[in-house]
């Protein structure tokens, strides 16, 4: 490492934070990279520190103590804890929302009251306070209907439920067994909305809102879309239909006006905003915000860019920084297809040895992100219940499903989990998405 060379420190442990590393070492800035917690994967590309996500004082000291240029924030939990506060009022650099402006994935409710002040579109809801009136409320529902823990719950405080016995369960587990803890304390009781799922991330200044490729990612647990929803199991990047000028348009539709609502409200958002959308009849809808880069979205779209990811990073956290910012992206697709352990989501099975890695990396087109793993005994090892990503890259969608899926074929763990099916049938119909 050269003595100018910048210092980066990314927080967090999974999948997306190693999609991260591997996009800041592409930059020409050539920084040196470190992680807390990291994994057994970031370990191999970063210098991992045995601080937990969620310990703001002790990520503070290390980013402190390793004179790191940057903190980039990868989980949701810090940034809704304030690590960027603390980390900006002790002078460090931060990316990454403040916790006032995180609150819009940090509470649902919050979400829904700036979308309606911004004009965003977004579904019809209610805010529910107890199990007595959530009762009232889904005895004259129309169903199916989507209720939603309203604090953070690891993307798994979501049931759509066909009816109101499923619905009555449903609110069981939010309020009365207290599944969430008090991530449901609030429940929002919103309409189901019909259509394609989008997710679109854009890098924000405090006023500037720059759109990244979009990107597709798959929630249920089983192919064809079946069983409870996760944390995601696989994505893949770019969208038919959706070239960066739809981008833009999206962007300004929605992105922008909550941006602009947060700067009136005295809390500017810098980052990245996340927006998951339903595609409907009626044109596009949120169905959530995201804080931070999107899980496993974040593991299709970076292998993809081609700009210096770590200017563009700084250019975001400084306010009009961005400025008149393109980013620029392979022509190749990328399909992530996440590998699980047994039992998830409802648990996880730890401590299960992962054989295959080598032979899946040495394949072409094909990078492997740790999202579960850990070291013990010389093996890589299964950590927590999303395990490994892999994604696979090609000139067309089925070029990069069977690089993907040529990679799974080699590697192994105790019931391991893997959908079969993801970007089955997509076609390339992007055209100028790439230019």
């Amino acid at each position: 490492m050269s003595s100018a060379a910048k210092r980066v420190l990314v927080v967090g442990g999974g999948g997306r934070e190693h999609a991260i590393v591997r996009a800041l070492l592409r930059s020409p800035q050539s920084p040196e990279v470190l992680c807390a917690p990291g994994n057994a994967g970031i370990a191999r590309h970063a210098r991992c520190f045995d601080v937990a996500a969620e310990d703001v004082d002790g990520l503070f000291r290390l980013a402190r103590d390793e004179e790191v240029h940057l903190t980039v924030v990868g989980p949701e939990a810090p940034l809704v804890a304030g690590l960027v506060d603390r980390l900006q009022d002790e002078g460090l650099l931060a990316f990454g929302p403040s916790q006032a402006a995180a609150r819009l994935e940090g509470s649902k409710a919050f979400a829904k009251e700036v979308m309606g002040e911004a004009g965003v579109p977004t579904a019809s809801h209610v805010v529910l306070d107890s199990m007595e009136g959530a009762e009232r409320e889904i005895a004259s529902a129309s169903y199916p209907l989507v209720l939603k823990a309203d604090g953070l719950a690891a993307g798994k405080g979501v049931v759509i439920a066909g009816s109101a016995g499923e619905a009555r369960e449903a609110l069981q587990a939010f309020f009365v067994e207290r599944k969430f803890g008090d991530a449901a304390a609030q429940v929002i009781l919103e309409e189901h909305l019909e259509g394609e799922e989008l997710s679109l991330l854009a890098l924000c200044d405090g006023e500037n809102v720059v759109p990244m490729a979009p990107a597709r990612d798959f929630k249920r647990i089983g192919e064809g879309d079946a069983g409870p929803n996760t944390g995601g199991m696989g994505s893949f990047s770019p969208v038919p239909d959706f070239d960066p000028e739809r981008c833009r348009e999206i962007a300004d539709q929605v992105h922008k006006p909550v941006v602009d609502a947060l700067k009136r409200r005295g809390s500017p958002y810098f980052g990245v905003l996340y927006a998951g959308l339903m595609l409907t009849a009626a044109g596009p809808k949120v169905l959530e915000f995201n804080c931070r880069f999107g899980d496993p979205e974040t593991q299709a779209v970076l292998p993809r860019l081609r700009s210096d990811f770590l200017e563009t990073l700084e250019s975001s956290i400084t306010e009009g920084g961005l400025g008149d910012t393109e980013f620029a992206w392979s022509e190749d697709w990328a399909v992530t297809v996440v590998m699980a352990s047994a039992g998830y989501p409802a648990s996880s099975s730890k401590g299960d040895v992962i054989s295959g890695l080598k032979e899946a990396e040495a394949q072409r087109g094909v990078e492997i992100t740790h999202a579960g793993t850990a070291q013990s005994d010389g093996e890589i090892i299964t950590a927590g219940g999303r395990v490994l990503n892999v994604t696979g890259l090609g000139p067309t969608p089925e070029a990069a499903r069977s690089a993907a899926y040529a990679a799974i074929d080699e590697i192994s763990f105790q019931g391991a989990q893997v959908r079969r099916d993801i970007a089955s049938g997509v076609t390339d119909n992007v055209h100028a998405a790439t230019d």
